[in-house]
């Protein structure tokens, strides 16, 4: 007997998955594994959490393991005296997200002497975008020197640990691991936004919430024309973990699985065209969630957060982090000011959510010897002590037990047991949805703008111009572009008097088509004379504008190593900026990224351009990074 198409198929698993609403997955598989590790001895008959930590075996997903007591975390017990000299060295390799949490656990071991089979300890917290972690980790960190390999990686979610394993074997990453702490991974929105909706009463469906970022009249028809579109930000889902369970909340909703997407459901055509349509409503992406919380507040302070964004996907941490006034520009870099106005609410999509789980895994490797596997050992064996998850609960996250701080519960609004956690799918499964990134990801409409000034005949460390640098990261950027984005190159200088040159080189154009060409005009530009940047910036955004595509991501990457230096025009820095805005708050809005290239670049008016676009800045005052620094960039696309 016929079941039906895809369709009823899809709507079918829908409603079943409704009606069984997961409850309490994360705390069952972490309880476990903890009191595993704090009864049983050894990390290495310990670390257990195979539930929640994706495989690379099949398709589909473990059944959960039965519920596990909570644990009666035990005392740290120190050493009596450090163990003798040369200290052997932990090294504890972080995500952006939970480095903060990392390096506080890692300062709690170190505040106590330890004595590891008479050698003393010495922790080291290092940190990586998740992304990029899990691919150092798929090759075993061959690309480090064997004497800065990590000892103990603890990525921000345990997706991550099934990505190193899909994608190079994983020899180095066992697939065993246990978790540290935990952050719901949530949809955040301003109160107001959330109020006028209600999900901050009744939890939307991740299907709802695209329903609605899809809808150009949301907020006009609830009343508040004022807030404009429907904008939903993400995080790259190659980077970042939040972006991620986006992307697999995506592909779940389409597939009408919840938990149980396999890599079938993923390739299905009829699924991708869906998540296709979902990607429409992503304002654009960036590399971290405190690149979007950053200019949530910078927007607040001009008039209104809602200017910048509706709603976020984000983990609770970062949820805490922003309603009690931190945030970071660059993700490294937190500043502490007074709380915001407008708050953020988690809100906890009711067919759902994804859990950073903070898992930490000892590293197989050649460079690792016992000592150092058994000082590991021991670190992790403290971080889930009374003190150290005292640790965990204070710096924002969940405790193994689910147990939150009340403090942090009440600035960061958050649920006490959000029900609804799901375990990720297998690290094939989650992969396959990584490869499907580039083909369901909104279209980028892109302009490189890149100051050929005379000062970029200048050479930087290793032999280059910095023009020449500029050249080579463009060159390697460009691979993140794929068929079906539309990219295009102009330049900018002058001599004399003389209008902008070259001016645009290459058409902002599918390249797919013009790869070629674009790569001649950009090997073909030379160092000229003046900085027209004011003029520049203000002639290519009104360009840009003009030609605005509303299913795309519309931008300019502008990359500059000076200050404005031109006589040929009358637009000033204010008349920019003022032009800028103007853009930015009509329906063509273009964002420009910037990208300060060299020490001589001005830093300020580059950082005020992007900030009145709603774009980011980005630092290569280092030139030597400048590959690094827009290899970030184009996440953003």
């Amino acid at each position: 007997m016929s079941t039906g198409g895809p369709s009823l198929r899809r709507e079918r698993r829908r409603s079943e998955q409704r009606a069984r609403r997961r409850r309490g997955t994360r705390w069952i598989i972490i309880g476990a594994a903890a009191l595993v590790l704090l009864l049983g001895g050894g990390i290495a008959t310990a670390l257990v959490m195979t539930a929640q930590n994706p495989s690379t075996e099949a398709d589909g997903v473990d059944e959960a393991p039965q519920a596990a007591e909570p644990i009666v975390f035990p005392d740290d017990e120190p050493a009596a005296a450090a163990g003798a000299s040369p200290c052997t060295t932990v090294r504890v390799l972080s995500s952006f997200e939970n480095a903060e949490m990392v390096s506080r656990l890692v300062d709690g071991y170190n505040a106590q002497p330890r004595d590891v089979n008479g050698s003393c300890v010495t922790a080291v917290a290092t940190k990586d975008k998740s992304g990029l972690a899990a691919e150092d980790a798929s090759h075993s960190f061959t690309n480090l020197p064997e004497d800065q390999r990590p000892t103990v990686w603890v990525p921000d979610a345990s997706s991550w640990i099934g990505i190193a394993r899909a994608t190079g074997g994983g020899a180095a990453v066992p697939a065993e691991t246990t978790s540290l702490g935990a952050s719901d991974i949530v949809l955040a929105m301003p109160e107001a936004l959330a109020a006028a909706i209600g999900w901050d009463e009744d939890s939307p469906t991740w299907a709802e919430v695209y329903e609605v970022a899809e809808d150009e009249n949301a907020w006009s028809d609830l009343g508040h024309p004022e807030w404009g579109a429907f904008k939903l930000g993400k995080t790259s889902p190659l980077v970042a973990s939040s972006g991620e369970a986006a992307l697999l909340n995506s592909f779940s909703s389409a597939a009408g699985t919840g938990a149980e997407l396999t890599r079938d459901d993923v390739i299905d055509p009829e699924v991708t065209e869906e998540v296709r349509r979902h990607e429409l409503a992503t304002s654009h992406y960036m590399a971290t969630p405190e690149h979007f919380l950053w200019h949530a507040r910078q927007s607040e302070e001009q008039g209104s957060v809602a200017d910048f964004l509706s709603a976020v996907i984000v983990d609770e941490k970062s949820v805490w982090d922003y309603n009690r006034g931190i945030t970071s520009r660059d993700g490294v870099t937190r500043v502490a000011s007074d709380p915001p106005a407008e708050k953020l609410v988690p809100i906890y999509p009711s067919d759902g959510f994804y859990v950073a789980d903070n898992p930490a895994v000892l590293l197989e490797g050649v460079w690792l010897d016992l000592l150092e596997t058994a000082a590991a050992e021991d670190f992790l064996r403290f971080a889930l002590t009374k003190q150290g998850q005292q640790i965990v609960r204070e710096t924002g996250y969940r405790d193994v037990n689910g147990a939150i701080d009340p403090l942090v519960a009440e600035v960061g609004q958050f649920a006490a047991d959000p029900p609804g956690a799901l375990p990720y799918p297998r690290g094939n499964v989650i992969r396959a949805t990584h490869l499907a990134f580039p083909d369901v990801r909104k279209r980028a409409e892109v302009l490189f703008l890149v100051d050929v000034s005379g000062s970029m005949e200048e050479p930087i460390p290793g032999g280059m111009t910095k023009l020449a640098g500029a050249k080579a990261a463009i060159t390697e950027a460009l691979d993140h572009f794929t068929p079906g984005d539309n990219v295009g190159l102009a330049a900018f200088s002058a001599v004399d008097m003389d209008p902008i040159s070259p001016g645009l080189v290459s058409p902002v154009a599918d390249i797919g088509e013009t790869r070629t060409e674009f790569l001649r005009e950009l090997g073909a530009l030379r160092p000229i004379e003046f900085t027209p940047l004011y003029a520049a910036v203000d002639k290519f955004a009104r360009e840009r504008a003009a030609d605005w595509q509303p299913d795309r991501i519309n931008a300019i990457v502008l990359l500059s190593d000076g200050k404005n230096e031109y006589f040929g025009s009358s637009v000033t820095a204010a008349q920019m900026i003022s032009g800028l805005e103007e853009l930015h708050h009509h329906e063509t809005p273009v964002l420009i990224f910037t990208l300060a290239y060299g020490a001589n670049a001005d830093v300020a008016t580059l950082q005020s351009i992007s900030s009145a676009t709603g774009a980011h800045y980005y630092d290569a005052t280092d030139p030597t990074k400048v590959s690094d620094v827009l290899g970030d960039l184009v996440t953003s696309f």
